[in-house]
Formats: structure tokens, C-alpha cells, sequence
């Protein structure tokens, strides 16, 4: 008799494992993690640097690991800190998965951590589907790149602890609708906090630091309507429209405390 086995939700399943391994330890040594994601070019590291600038003067022990599929700019720019850095070369993957981060934050992540900051790839499609076993969950959105960005991806969106806002500078510039962007995150995440920054003008800069701090201090996250209302098992599909897999938006449960474990 033939068994038919669902292969992606066996690797959703085994990574599910594995975030719940990290999160406990990574979560019994006090170290706050804080998932970074975005579509390319929305400025997530040019506010990253600042914001591990800031954890530096204010002696907070953060660091920082950055994934890519190609070239180390990224971390090469984030060192310029002082922080601890890391970059990750995905050669190709679309996404940063918990077991693949476990391998690199050992023996690497200093001990007395208190933030660590995984700037996950560029893409708002494949990272929404993994939990690497973040604290926080943080999606961040040009303001060049459009006020129906929540509505195009509103599964990477919808699953948001914190939504924030890049570039507020050339905002007029580009004729940005405030109103209409936080009208279209509220649809898909009812709740959730939008905060709006520019590394340029060192506006809204700190805020990164401020929530994970709290965070880590056991201040309740957001919880997304979405996250509640999924169920293991249940398919949601590609955000997109894409035709091919990569593994799809199932389930992701946030995690409000450090100390919480599943």
C-alpha cells in the first residue's frame, strides 16, 4: 500500500522543530531575535546600520546577522557598527530557514547578546512562510514602493508584528499616501503597529531597538488576526500569484516573550 507524503508540509513541519529548538535557546540565554523582512532596495540595512549604531551608544549588546543570495555588501556596511556581524550566502535560496540559522549562530553569536537582528533576504513571498524562532517579526516597505503593498502581499504582512515604513523623506516626493498605506496593513493585520523612519534623516531611528528591548523585557508583541485564525495544515497559497513552490504560506504562530516556547 503506497503512502502519499505531503513533502512541503514535512519541511514545514521540520522547521517548525527546529525554530522551537532555537527559540528555547536562544530564549534561556536572554537574547532577543528580531526577523527582518522586505522586498529588495526598501532600505531595511541602511536603517539596520543605525539602528546597531544607536544599540552601541546606548551599550546594548545586539548583532546582527544578514542573508543574501550573492555578495557580502550588506555585512560589509553593517560592521561599520561595530557590532558583531555575520552574512549568510544563500547560493539561490529564497529564504533563511531556523536549522540554517542555528548553524551559523553557533559558536559565533556572542554569549551576552541581547538583540540579535537576522536581516532575512530580500522577498516578501518565501520568508513569510518560515519561523526561524524570532521573538519579533518586523516587515518593512519602502515608501516608494507603493501604497497597495500590504494587499499584494498580505500573508508577509498579515503575519507582521510591527510594520515599518522606509524613505519617509522622498515621501512627498513620490506622492506617498499615508493614509492609504495604514488603511491597507490595518485590512490585512487589524492592530498593528506603523511606525514610519528615515536613516537619512535619522527620523524614527531607535525604534527597532526600543520594541525588541521591550520585548525582551516581556512586553506582550502583537498577535495578527491571521496568525489566530490559521490552523496546521491549512494552505493559504502564494501571495503573488506565482505558479512554482516555495513552500508556501502556512502556519506561523508569533511569539510574544522570549521565555515562550511552543
Amino acid at each position: 500500500m503506497c503512502r502519499v507524503v505531503d513533502l512541503k508540509q514535512a519541511v514545514l513541519a521540520k522547521n517548525e522543530a527546529a525554530a522551537h529548538t532555537l527559540r528555547a535557546e536562544l530564549g534561556a540565554r536572554g537574547t532577543t531575535v528580531v526577523n527582518l523582512l522586505s522586498s529588495p532596495g526598501s532600505g531595511k540595512t541602511a536603517l539596520l546600520e543605525r539602528e546597531l549604531l544607536l544599540a552601541r551608544q546606548r551599550a546594548v549588546a545586539v548583532a546582527a546577522l544578514t542573508a543574501d543570495l550573492a555578495t557580502e555588501n550588506d555585512a560589509v556596511r553593517l560592521a561599520r557598527s561595530g557590532a558583531p556581524v555575520k552574512q549568510v550566502l544563500t547560493d539561490g535560496l529564497c529564504h533563511l530557514e531556523a536549522a540554517m540559522l542555528g548553524r551559523h549562530l553557533d559558536g559565533w553569536l556572542p554569549e551576552d547578546t541581547r538583540i540579535l537582528f537576522v536581516e532575512n533576504v530580500g522577498n516578501l513571498v518565501c520568508p513569510a512562510s518560515y519561523d526561524l524562532g524570532e521573538t519579533l517579526r518586523v516587515v518593512l516597505a519602502s515608501v516608494t514602493e507603493g501604497e497597495d503593498k500590504p494587499l499584494k502581499y498580505p500573508t508577509a504582512f498579515g503575519l507582521a508584528q510591527l510594520v515599518v515604513v522606509t524613505k519617509t523623506d522622498i515621501a512627498e516626493a513620490v506622492e506617498f499616501d499615508e493614509s492609504v498605506f495604514r488603511a491597507n496593513v490595518q485590512r490585512v493585520n487589524p492592530g498593528v503597529e506603523v511606525v514610519l523612519t528615515s536613516a537619512r534623516a535619522d527620523e524614527g531611528t531607535g525604534v527597532l531597538l526600543d520594541r525588541a528591548l521591550a520585548v525582551g523585557a516581556g512586553a506582550e508583541a502583537h498577535t495578527p488576526v491571521m496568525a489566530r485564525q490559521q490552523q496546521p495544515g491549512h494552505h493559504h497559497g502564494h501571495d503573488d500569484g506565482h505558479g512554482h513552490d516555495h513552500g508556501g504560506p502556512e502556519h506561523f504562530h508569533p511569539h510574544p516573550a522570549v521565555a515562550q516556547t511552543r
